[in-house]
Formats: C-alpha cells, sequence, structure tokens
C-alpha cells in the first residue's frame, strides 16, 4: 500500500503515521513467529489484531480522502480569476485592473495564496475561495469621468470576469491530438528574459479554440501542468455555462447563469453606488471597496443564494 498520498494530507498524516508503526510491528511479530516456535502462537494473535487495526486505519484514510474529493468537486480550494477589459478603450483597461486589484486585495484579507499567471489573471488557492468568489463571473460595468475628459461627461466601460474552479478530478477527458503546445522564454521586465530555458507553455485547444499560457512557473513541466489545469478548468466552465443556459428557464430567482456575457453589476462612481442587478442591492462607499472590503457584497450573494436553495 503506497502511504505517500495520506501522509501528504494533512488530514490523514497521523493515520498513516500510525499505520507505518503498526506495520513495523506486524513485521518484527512475524520474525518472532518464524524465529521462535514458543512464541509461535502468541505472535500469530498479535498479526491478526494488528491487521484488524490496520484494515480500520485504511478505511478511515480512504473515507477522508473521498470526502476532500466529494468536496473539492462541490466547491474546490483553488480558482483562476480571469478579467478581460470589455467597450470602453483605456477606460476598459483601467477599470479591468482596478478589479484586479479588488479581487487581489480581498484574497490577502482572506488569508489566500495568490499566484500571478499572467496580466489580469491569476490563480488564489485557500479555503472557500470558490464558495465565496464564484457568482463574481459575468460582465461588470462602471460609470465615471475620466481623468482626461474635459467637459465632465459620464463614460461607461466594462470588464468581464471568469472564476474557473480548479478541480483535483476532472469529467473532461481532453484528447492529446486536439491540443497544440508552443514553447517560449519567460520574459521578464524590460524585455529581457528570466531565464534562457523556453519554460513558459502555450497551449491551443483546437476544437474549440481556448488559447492558454503559463509562464508563472521555473519549469517547463510545471508550466505545462498548470497550462494544462487551466484548459480543463475553461473546458468545464464552458460546459457549465452551455448546461445552464438549457436549464435556465427553470431555475426561478437564480443568480446568473455564470455566463460571462451577463451584465451582473454596475460601479456608478459619481454616485458612489454599487448595484448587483441580479439581486437588485446597492452598496456605498465604492473606494472602500476597490481596497478589496468586499464582505458586504459576497455576504448578500452567500445569503441570497442560501434563501433560494431553502425556498
Amino acid at each position: 500500500m503506497d502511504l505517500t498520498p495520506y501522509k501528504e494530507n494533512h488530514k490523514t498524516s497521523f493515520l498513516a503515521s500510525e499505520y507505518e508503526r503498526l506495520l513495523k510491528q506486524k513485521e518484527e511479530s512475524s520474525v518472532l513467529m518464524e524465529s521462535d516456535p514458543s512464541m509461535a502462537e502468541l505472535a500469530k494473535e498479535e498479526i491478526t489484531g494488528i491487521e484488524a487495526e490496520m484494515k480500520t486505519l485504511q478505511e478511515r484514510m480512504e473515507e477522508i480522502v473521498k470526502k476532500d474529493d466529494e468536496e473539492d468537486m462541490a466547491m474546490p480550494r483553488s480558482i483562476i480569476v480571469e478579467i478581460r477589459a470589455g467597450a470602453g478603450g483605456d477606460e476598459a483597461n483601467i477599470f479591468a485592473k482596478d478589479l484586479e486589484l479588488m479581487y487581489q486585495k480581498y484574497a490577502g484579507m482572506q488569508g489566500w495564496r495568490m499566484t500571478q499567471i499572467s496580466d489580469l489573471s491569476f490563480q488564489l488557492d485557500g479555503e472557500s475561495v470558490y464558495e465565496k468568489l464564484r457568482f463574481e463571473t459575468g460582465v461588470h460595468r462602471v460609470q465615471r469621468v475620466p481623468a482626461t475628459e474635459k467637459m465632465g461627461r459620464v463614460h461607461t466601460s466594462t470588464a468581464s470576469v471568469a472564476i474557473l474552479p480548479l478541480r483535483k478530478k476532472s469529467k473532461i477527458e481532453i484528447n492529446p491530438a486536439d491540443i497544440e503546445m508552443e514553447f517560449s522564454r519567460s520574459g521578464g521586465a524590460g524585455g529581457q528574459n528570466v531565464n534562457k530555458v523556453e519554460t513558459a507553455v502555450r497551449l491551443i485547444h483546437k476544437p474549440s479554440g481556448i488559447d492558454v499560457r503559463s509562464s508563472s512557473e521555473r519549469s517547463q513541466l510545471k508550466n505545462r501542468e498548470k497550462a494544462m489545469s487551466i484548459l480543463t478548468a475553461k473546458l468545464e466552465a464552458m460546459n457549465e455555462e452551455e448546461e445552464a443556459k438549457k436549464y435556465a428557464a427553470n431555475r426561478k430567482g437564480q443568480i446568473g447563469t455564470g455566463d460571462r456575457s451577463e451584465k451582473i453589476r454596475t460601479y456608478n462612481i459619481l454616485q458612489d453606488r454599487i448595484t448587483d442587478h441580479r439581486i437588485k442591492e446597492s452598496w456605498h462607499n465604492i473606494e472602500k471597496i476597490f481596497l478589496g472590503y468586499m464582505d458586504p457584497i459576497i455576504d448578500a450573494l452567500l445569503n441570497y443564494k442560501g434563501e433560494e436553495s431553502e425556498g
């Protein structure tokens, strides 16, 4: 029995060490049984007892891992946050950056680990990360007067947000023949190369046209693994979007379909008001919310979802 995965899991590491201890005990009893015939009967009884304990430990470890896998399928502890500037030119790019900083500051307050993947794309790892941010997928709209606007006219621009859960096990099967792979050097500041080895990876999924890049890891292998997990997450999200659209008409009171093209929220800077159109609720103090104080919005969406489930 390979104990490595159980030893690496903090929930089963103690049980795994106990299993190892019993295994050693069993080996000692087996040696005693063979070397000393007078102790054979006693050693045999001891081995039977040890094997029963080992079986119980193994079943318990398997049960914990299975439960973990089930929880991970429902609420994974790792996500990719991907933001894209939409309509609005330079203002849309500024707004996309505002959203990125807002989510990253919120993540810092939650104690989540953040890894930048590329511009406006990053990974978050931590407890409840998907549960809390899953309703952020969609089009976010900002209304404000740009710094360059001399006439004081309000400008509307948009950015889309996608929350992509990274699950340990995927229902999606990807045919290797459908993937085109490219390698390049990871670029650093000022156009210089961080290293001389082609560690950055780009994957193109030919059937869907999805293009994924990863250069955050130091080795080509790790970037390939990261890119593949992002590609899998994107294909799962695409599949879930299509399924959600099929049943959307039957889901009353839903918090959206999880579709990137759905307008979910407006940030009106002049009126210092953020409105979530799905739950028809508004909040003030935009400046503070942009600094990561998103709890009122996140909590309202979670409460609304909870009430919807009860109803």
